[in-house]
C-alpha cells in the first residue's frame, strides 16, 4: 500500500451531511463510516460526559436539542449579520454574537462552553480524517475539501482553518458543483466540446455551476449561488404549518419547546423524502408535547403549495449562472442533479420546464458526487498518473471579486469574479496628497462599488514613498490568486523599487505590518488610480 504520504482524499463538507472518498486502484471508493453508512450527518453534540459526532450525534438530537450543532457551515467565515439572526430561530442551540463573529454557546460537562463555526467544522473534518484513517489502515495528512460555489475567499480561508485544525493540509479547494462536473465527466467521457448545468441543492445552500467539458479539460464559465436556500427552509415551512395545526387541535403552542420542535423536524425531514417518490405521507409523534400524540398526514401538492416562492427561487441562481457564462438554454447540453433537494419532483419539474422539456441527467449519486470528484482532485494534485484520470484540467473561477479601498470609500476592483484562475493582474496608483511617506492599502472582497458593503480582508501599510506633490509617488499593486485559491497582494514604490508582499490572510483583527494608533487613521492614508502618469 503507499505511504500516509502519497495519499490523499476526497471530503465533501456539507451542511448535513458530510462525505469522504479516495481514489486508489484507478477508481475512486465512497468510504463507509463506522455505523455503515456512505454519508455521515455534520453534527456535533455535547452531553454531560462526552462529545459525540456524526451519527450518534444526530441519533441524539431530539433528546439534547440545546447542546446538538448542526448547519455549522452557516455561519463559518460569515458575520452576525441579518440573515444569521433570521436562521437562528430555527435553530436550536444557542448562537451569540461575539465582536463581529457568530459563536455557538452550549453546556459540555457541566460547563458552559463557546466554539468558533471553524472549531464546529473542524471536529466533522477530524471524523471524515478518521473514516478513511480506518479503511485505509494509515494516516492521512492531505485532503482536498470541496466548498459551495459561491463561498467568498474568508469563508474558503476559514475552511482552511478548520481543517488546520482537524491536522489536515488543504493543497486544494474545489467547488462543489465543480467536483460534481468531473463525477459526470469521468462516467460519461465527452470527445466533442460540451456545456454541462450542474444543478446542486442541498440543504443549505443552493449553486449552479457551468462548464464547458471537453478530452479532459474541465472550464468552469458561469456559477452563481443562493446562500440562504436549500431543503432545510423547506423543512422549516412544513414545521410552522404543523406548530399552526397543533395549536388549532389542541391549543397547544409548541413554538418554545425545542424537544418538541426538534422531533417534529425530523419527522417533516423524514415526510419531505417521502414525498419525493409518493404522493402522501404520515407523521407521527407519540406524546409530542404534554402527553399529545400527534398524527397527521401532508400531501406533495400542499408542500408544493406552500414552498412555492421557494421552490421558484431555485431558478435564480440558473439564469444568473447563464447569464455569467453568455450562453442561451439552448447551448446547454446536459443539466446534472446533485444534492438531496435535487431529488424534490417539483423542483425537477421547474428546471426541464425553463429548458424546454430537456431531460435531466439523474445518472450519478447525488449525495456522493461531490466527495467523488473531490478525491479524483485529491488524486491529481497528489501526482497520480492512473489512464482515467492523468489528462484531466480543472479551471476553476474567482467566486467574488478583488480590490481595494481609495478615497471616499470606493472599491476599487483588480480582480473581477468569475475571471479564471489562476490570475495575476496589475494596477498603478498614486498618493493623493502632497509628501505622502506612507499608504494604508486594505484588500476586500464583494460586488458592490462601496467597500462598506464589501468585506474586509487583510490591510497593510507601504513605507518608504519619497516625500513628493500629489499624483507624483507612482505606486504597483499586484493581486496573484492561485489555482488553489489562495491570494497573494504586493504593493511597490516604483522610483526606489520598496516593496511588500503578504498573503490574504483573512485576520481583520491582525495587521501584517504591527499596528500603529498613529498610522491607522482613516483615508490620510488613501490613494488613487492613474493610468500611466495620468490622476483617475
Amino acid at each position: 500500500m503507499s505511504s500516509a504520504k502519497t495519499i490523499s482524499i476526497g471530503i465533501d463538507l456539507g451542511t448535513t451531511c458530510s462525505c469522504v472518498g479516495v481514489f486508489q486502484r484507478g477508481k475512486v471508493e465512497i468510504i463507509t463510516n463506522d455505523h455503515g453508512n456512505r454519508t455521515t450527518p455534520s453534527y456535533v453534540a455535547f452531553t454531560d460526559t462526552e462529545r459525540l459526532i456524526g451519527d450518534a450525534a444526530k441519533g441524539q438530537v431530539t433528546r439534547n436539542p440545546d447542546n446538538t450543532i448542526f448547519d455549522a457551515l452557516h455561519l463559518i467565515g460569515g458575520k452576525f449579520d441579518s440573515n444569521v439572526q433570521s436562521v437562528r430561530k430555527h435553530w436550536p442551540f444557542d448562537v451569540i454574537c461575539d465582536g463581529r463573529k457568530p459563536k455557538v454557546q452550549v453546556k459540555y460537562r457541566g460547563e458552559t462552553k463557546t466554539f468558533d463555526p471553524e472549531e464546529i467544522s473542524s471536529m466533522i473534518l477530524a471524523k471524515m480524517k478518521e473514516i478513511a484513517e480506518a479503511y485505509l489502515g494509515q494516516e492521512v495528512a492531505n485532503a482536498v475539501i470541496s466548498v459551495p460555489a459561491h463561498n467568498s475567499y474568508s469563508q474558503r480561508q476559514a475552511i482552511r482553518d478548520a481543517a488546520l485544525l482537524a491536522g489536515l493540509n488543504v493543497p486544494r479547494m474545489v467547488s462543489g458543483s465543480t467536483a460534481a462536473a468531473i463525477a459526470y465527466g469521468l462516467n460519461n467521457p465527452k470527445t466533442a466540446e460540451c456545456n454541462v448545468l450542474i444543478f446542486d441543492l442541498g440543504a443549505g445552500t443552493c449553486n449552479v455551476s457551468i462548464l464547458t467539458i471537453k478530452d479532459g479539460l474541465y472550464q468552469v464559465i458561469g456559477t452563481a449561488g443562493d446562500a440562504h436556500l436549500g431543503g432545510a427552509d423547506f423543512d422549516n415551512r412544513m414545521v410552522d404549518h404543523f406548530v399552526r395545526e397543533c395549536e388549532r387541535k389542541f391549543q397547544k403552542d409548541l413554538s418554545q419547546n425545542k424537544r418538541a420542535l426538534m422531533r417534529l423536524r425530523t419527522a417533516c425531514e423524514m415526510s419531505k423524502r417521502t414525498l419525493s417518490t409518493s404522493s402522501h405521507a404520515r407523521i407521527e409523534n407519540d406524546c409530542l408535547y404534554e402527553g399529545i400524540d400527534f398524527y397527521t398526514s401532508i400531501t406533495r401538492d400542499r408542500i408544493e403549495e406552500m414552498n412555492a416562492d421557494l421552490f421558484r427561487r431555485t431558478l435564480d441562481p440558473v439564469e444568473k449562472a447563464l447569464r455569467d457564462a453568455k450562453l442561451d438554454k439552448s447551448q446547454i447540453h446536459d443539466i446534472v442533479l446533485v444534492g438531496g433537494s435535487s431529488r424534490i419532483p417539483k423542483i425537477q419539474k421547474l428546471l426541464q420546464d425553463l429548458f424546454s422539456g430537456k431531460d435531466l441527467v439523474r445518472s450519478i449519486n447525488p449525495d456522493e458526487a461531490v466527495a467523488y470528484g473531490a478525491a479524483v482532485q485529491a488524486a491529481i494534485v497528489n501526482g497520480d498518473t492512473s489512464k482515467n484520470i492523468q489528462d484531466i484540467v480543472l479551471v476553476d473561477v474567482l467566486p467574488c471579486s478583488l480590490g481595494i479601498k481609495v478615497p471616499g470609500g470606493v472599491m476599487t476592483t483588480l480582480i473581477t469574479r468569475s475571471t479564471h484562475l489562476p490570475f495575476k493582474r496589475t494596477k498603478t496608483f498614486t498618493a493623493y496628497s502632497d509628501n505622502k511617506s506612507e499608504v494604508l492599502i486594505q484588500v476586500y472582497e464583494g460586488e458592490s462599488a462601496k467597500t462598506k458593503d464589501n468585506n474586509l480582508l487583510d490591510m497593510f501599510v507601504l513605507t518608504g514613498i519619497p516625500p513628493a506633490p500629489h499624483g507624483v509617488p507612482q505606486i504597483e499593486i499586484t493581486f496573484d490568486i492561485e489555482a488553489n485559491g489562495i491570494g497573494y497582494v504586493s504593493a511597490k514604490v516604483k522610483t526606489t523599487g520598496r516593496k511588500i508582499n503578504i498573503t490574504i490572510a483573512n485576520d481583520k483583527d491582525r495587521l501584517n505590518q504591527g499596528k500603529n494608533d498613529n498610522v491607522w487613521s482613516g483615508e490620510r492614508h488613501g490613494f488613487r488610480s492613474i493610468q500611466g502618469c495620468c490622476v483617475a
